[in-house]
């Protein structure tokens, strides 16, 4: 693991904004306009997030859909509760461990995320209007290292 950067400083810490303050008013925004373009379809972030992974990935457990999108095990039990209620996705309990409940996307959940990726598209390249491809794989870049200074952190004792 490198050695961690001295870019900020206790007493001069709030003078201007922080990576990670960007980082989540960055996220805000652009869950904001998928939010907004992907509501005429009756979705939220909440509810398409766990239907792409579920398309993309498979059927799996609600605590590795609740790890994947960052919630407790309880609210992805509510959210699916709602997603079950609009017919997307089914949960079915394990015949041999009746702890484990898996979950899989419908046929109803797959045409409703039909118009996410395009969405997500446009959404991303909004708030990429100006960057060069460069640029773009430069953030990209760096944003893995952070992500991956993290894990490391993460790891060590």
């Amino acid at each position: 693991m490198p050695r961690p950067a001295r870019f900020y400083r206790p007493a001069t810490y709030f003078d201007e904004p922080s990576v990670g303050l960007l980082m989540k008013q960055v996220l805000g925004s652009i869950v904001w306009h998928a939010d907004q373009r992907l509501g005429l379809h009756g979705l939220t972030s909440a509810q398409w997030g766990p239907l792409v992974h579920l398309n993309k990935q498979g059927p799996c457990t609600v605590l590795e859909l609740a790890r994947w999108m960052q919630v407790d095990p309880a609210a992805m039990t509510r959210l699916l509760d709602r997603l079950e209620k609009k017919q997307l996705c089914t949960r079915e309990r394990s015949t041999e461990d009746r702890r484990v409940v898996r979950v899989r996307i419908t046929a109803e959940g797959v045409a409703a995320i039909a118009d996410v990726p395009a969405v997500l598209c446009e959404v991303m390249n909004a708030h990429l209007a100006g960057f060069s491809q460069a640029e773009w794989a430069d953030l990209k870049e760096h944003l893995q290292r952070m992500l991956d200074n993290g894990e490391a952190l993460r790891q060590s004792p």
